[in-house]
């Protein structure tokens, strides 16, 4: 999984999930960007073929990781039932978080 990152680490970096439960069809990509605006990270969200939702957002370590909670918490809509994750260094690629169709 690559360099392992303190709890109060300041470093940006990037989180990529692929979230797997009843997430589509439900709200969740337009509440997964509201969380990211909320927490200013950056990064995608989109539905795949597999019924799976891949998530990648990027920023400070400590929001990324409220980010990551977030999605495991019980608050976004639908059902998660599981998150396989990894956080990397972030690449600083994206700009702005956006839903891809």
């Amino acid at each position: 999984m690559g360099k392992t990152y303190g709890p109060d680490a300041a470093e940006n970096v990037r989180l990529t999930a692929r979230v797997e439960g009843m997430v589509q069809a439900v709200g969740f990509r337009y509440w997964t960007r509201r969380k990211a605006d909320e927490l200013a990270l950056t990064g995608t969200v989109r539905n795949d073929a597999d019924g799976t939702v891949a998530v990648v957002v990027e920023g400070p370590q400590p929001l990324v990781l409220d980010f990551r909670n977030w999605l495991r918490s019980g608050h976004p809509p639908g059902r998660v039932d599981n998150v396989e994750e990894s956080v990397t260094p972030a690449t600083g690629e994206f700009k702005e978080f956006w839903i891809v169709d």
